[in-house]
């Protein structure tokens, strides 16, 4: 697995939306290398970021309709 961005355009985007929810979950997420994290606080922050794009998709998708 890669931490490459499928669309190089919102890689910016990405990384804010990633330190938003690292924010919201108080993990101490900083630019660059994370190292000291635990496993499971960054699994949450993946996580977290996986259920808020769910979320936006099942609002759009609704919406749609």
């Amino acid at each position: 697995m890669t931490n490459k961005t499928n669309v190089p355009e919102a890689k910016s985007a990405m990384n804010r939306f990633k330190m938003e929810v690292a924010s919201e979950l108080g993990v101490n997420l900083k630019d660059g290398y994370n190292g000291e994290l635990t496993s499971r606080e960054a699994g949450s922050v993946g996580g977290g970021m996986v259920k808020k794009m769910i979320e936006a998709q099942e609002r759009s998708m609704a919406g749609q309709q």
